[in-house]
């Protein structure tokens, strides 16, 4: 359990002794604040906020200022985790200017402490720019939402080009890396390979160095479609439509608000208003 300021270096240093590490995604100061009272490792304000907070069919409509202003709102709740932004979609793509530029703005206007970006080799020479810029970096390879929709590396070269990607972004200075919908030996061979660079599975297998889900899958906070992946540990979607339920009723009912939840007026005060 977190129970102080968790900082890359300590992100490394759990690698090295081989301690579970926790992410969940958060996309604001309540949920912030209710994961780091259960002292979660890392937050990762993701870019699933698309399809979960704003409603979006993808991630790809989510725009930097999207993020930022969720990002804001997390850091405002946090106390102990390391909180990680997500790079959206064309924020990082189309140069290592505009790259910079957005991870900077990361840093400066919401002061979490590290971005996430998808890719393998082709995003080595970005992540190096960043890390030497002091910007740390969480890697993401295998399924990468913002481009593809399958299992990953469940052939020779698919596997064997994971397992060079990984290194290649380790050696470039990620200190993370989220394996997704990865084959779970495959994910654990990924991160036996590894020197430095945790891995992070949703999907993944617990091979993986630590784990992410998302809140609201992890909460069962909706109905619907629910990954393979994902464990629910709870029921709020059922909780949330019975409680707004009750309430329906007790105002069709006139029992709410009750005496106890009302305010009192001096019947003298009443006696003199016309």
């Amino acid at each position: 359990m977190a129970n102080k300021q968790v900082t890359v270096a300590t992100i490394k240093e759990m690698k090295q002794k081989g301690e579970p590490i926790t992410m969940i995604t958060a996309y604001d100061v309540a949920m912030s604040r209710n994961v780091n009272e259960a002292g979660v490792d890392m937050i990762l304000v993701g870019d699933s906020l698309g399809n979960v907070i704003l409603g979006y069919n993808s991630t790809v409509p989510v725009t930097m200022d999207e993020m930022i202003h969720h990002t804001k709102a997390v850091m405002r709740g946090n106390s102990t985790a390391l909180v990680v932004g997500d790079m959206p979609f064309m924020s990082y793509q189309a140069s290592i200017v505009d790259a910079m530029y957005n991870a900077a703005r990361f840093l400066k206007e919401t002061g979490c402490t590290a971005v996430k970006l998808e890719g393998g080799s082709e995003v080595v020479p970005l992540v190096e720019r960043l890390t030497q810029a002091g910007i740390p970096v969480c890697a993401h390879i295998g399924l990468t939402p913002q481009s593809v929709n399958q299992v990953q590396g469940k052939d020779i070269a698919a596997a064997q080009k994971m397992i060079d990607d990984a290194k290649a972004l380790e050696a470039a200075g990620a200190f993370a890396c989220v394996l997704e919908c990865v084959p779970a030996a495959l994910a654990a061979k990924v991160t036996a390979e590894l020197k430095t660079m945790a891995t992070i599975g949703i999907g993944a297998g617990n091979g993986c160095d630590g784990q992410v889900l998302v809140c609201n899958d992890l909460l069962g906070v909706s109905t619907g479609f629910c990954p393979k992946f994902v464990k629910k540990y709870a029921n709020l979607h059922d909780t949330t439509v019975e409680a707004v339920k009750e309430y329906i009723a007790d105002v069709k009912a006139r029992t709410f608000p009750a005496p106890e939840h009302t305010f009192k007026i001096d019947d003298a005060v009443l006696e003199k208003l016309y």
